[in-house]
């Protein structure tokens, strides 16, 4: 198969029902999409099995509360920075070549972090697969909106969909089952030999066209982005506790983390080339799906950081039933993923979904922030499962909507500006999540131990290695977790509410059946955002 780049003429509409508008065939389209969410799917699987091992991983590493955020911190803050970086890069270069460099830089963080002795090289090597997390979620969207038209791409993006939900459902479960039988540090390597098999599946299927032209990198650029997603989660991270709130230090984060967001919107504005596509923001449809990708990544990120701690922690259930008791959000979000996507390409409508999908994250949340030591699982399963339909019906058409405002040119920087908001808003939300669940949980086992006529001098209010403890202790401690975590999801709750207000706002535009924005015609060149004219560029098969 061998694409070339757009002819003079406009393309034949009337195409065969078998026949993407791209050219490529459904059965092509798969053959693609498989090496795509091989690739995808082994760097999810790993997350996850992580995300139930955590809590073991850090009592054998003798990690704190603050050291477990950070853990999940890490890996969360590389992905937000690199993944804006990523996807521009997928516009200027091989995304081929790109995806793979993603998948190998996964297996060696994931090497690294399964031979780690102590908590800090733990943090250095996930953040190392944060790196290679924004890659994958950059490229994965850029290669889809590279080779699939917006009304077509709802169907595929349901199978991505169902991709993620299937690796969040099995690896919460593989991993469990690994921490209690073998060493959690299985965890990490077994994600080896999915990598290779997804490398092979895309060294066959994935065949692109590179579009040869003259780039400039914007580094200046990546340097601000990244100090700009940084500071926020370095200080909701540390105020309270080396520092005050109201103090000269967080003055100077906040007065930084402003000069640098200035800096870095002059800088984007000014450069041919932009990590982040700044003028993206003029257009409302983008402006208002990153507002709503904020709160998306809050409950999203933060769901999957302290459900299984709550399980875990609170409940006192083994890694491998927590991760059986987040079936429910999986499963929901699964389905909803999968059939929503299937209705959207139908329908071509993507908003009504996207409202459902909203109410139900307010109250899915809502429903969460109840939560106390003493909740029965049913109560917790139902509210997941709201949450989960939530989810599964905002992440991936967030970006849809986007991606159909804009040319196949910038689809890649486009796509990862969304992404970028999206887990920047994971981040920080995490971030501010785990430390206000530090500070309530610190709270909660003084008040306790005291009321016990137990002193506070060991330090117990700060440790997540309960196995050790005393019969009595322990009941305190997970009391005090337990009754933490609902103040987390009703802060998730409210920030859900601006996803909502979002996405009653945006004005529905009906999905287009071409990959590029306007049709490669005569004028085409002097549009803004449309495809350089052929023989503007050379295309080569790779």
């Amino acid at each position: 198969m061998t694409l070339t780049a757009p002819p003079q003429t406009a393309p034949t509409t009337a195409a065969a029902p078998a026949v993407a508008p791209a050219g490529l065939t459904h059965r092509q389209i798969l053959e693609v999409m498989t090496g795509l969410l091989a690739a995808l799917f082994t760097a999810l699987i790993s997350s996850t099995i992580v995300s139930t091992a955590l809590p073991t991983i850090m009592s054998d590493l003798h990690g704190t509360q603050r050291q477990y955020t950070w853990v999940i911190t890490a890996s969360l803050l590389a992905m937000t920075i690199t993944t804006p970086i990523w996807g521009k890069l997928s516009d200027l270069f091989n995304k081929k070549l790109l995806i793979q460099i993603s998948i190998v830089l996964f297996v060696a963080g994931s090497v690294g972090a399964g031979f780690s002795q102590t908590v800090p090289p733990m943090m250095a090597f996930r953040a190392v697969q944060g790196v290679a997390m924004g890659g994958l979620v950059a490229l994965a969207q850029s290669i889809m909106g590279s080779i699939i038209p917006p009304r077509q791409r709802g169907r595929y993006s349901g199978y991505m969909g169902a991709v993620m939900a299937v690796s969040t459902v099995s690896g919460p479960l593989l991993g469990g089952v690994i921490t209690d039988s073998l060493n959690w540090r299985w965890c990490f390597f077994v994600c080896i030999p999915l990598a290779v098999v997804s490398l092979v599946l895309l060294q066959i299927t994935l065949h692109l066209p590179t579009r040869r032209r003259h780039v400039r990198i914007d580094y200046l650029g990546a340097v601000l982005i990244a100090i700009v997603a940084a500071l926020p989660m370095l200080w909701v991270t540390f105020a309270g506790s080396d520092f005050a709130w109201v103090s000269w230090t967080s003055a100077a984060y906040l007065g930084g983390f402003v000069l640098a967001v200035v800096l870095a919107i002059v800088t984007e504005l000014k450069v041919s080339e932009p990590m982040v596509p700044i003028r993206v923001l003029r257009n409302r449809t983008t402006l208002l799906m990153i507002l709503a990708s904020v709160g998306v990544g809050v409950a999203m990120f933060g769901s999957g950081t302290f459900m299984t701690q709550y399980f875990q922690l609170a409940g006192g259930n083994s890694p491998t039933r927590a991760g059986l008791m987040t079936i429910p959000l999986i499963i929901a979000q699964m389905l909803t993923s999968t059939l929503g996507g299937q209705l959207v390409s139908r329908t071509g409508r993507w908003k009504p979904l996207m409202v459902l999908g909203s109410v139900m994250l307010v109250i899915g949340l809502a429903g969460m922030s109840t939560l106390d030591h003493t909740t029965p699982y049913w109560r917790v399963a139902i509210f997941m499962s709201v949450m989960g339909v939530g989810i599964g019906a905002l992440v991936q058409n967030i970006v849809l909507a986007v991606q159909n405002t804009v040319d196949v040119s910038q689809v890649g920087a486009t796509s990862a500006t969304v992404s970028f908001f999206r887990s920047l808003g994971g981040a920080v939300g995490v971030a501010v999540l785990g430390a206000v669940l530090a500070n309530h949980v610190t709270s909660g086992v003084t008040r306790g131990l005291q009321a016990a006529g137990v002193s506070t001098a060991g330090g117990q209010a700060g440790t997540l290695d309960l196995k050790d403890l005393p019969g009595p202790v322990r009941e305190i401690v997970r009391a005090a977790y337990g009754d933490s975590f609902g103040v987390l999801f009703l802060i998730a709750a409210v920030v859900s509410v601006v996803t909502l207000v979002a996405v009653l706002l945006v004005r529905e535009v009906p999905l287009r059946d071409t990959v590029e924005l306007a049709a490669p015609a005569a004028d085409a060149g002097s549009a803004s955002g449309a495809v350089t004219e052929a023989g503007a560029v050379r295309v080569r098969q790779v």
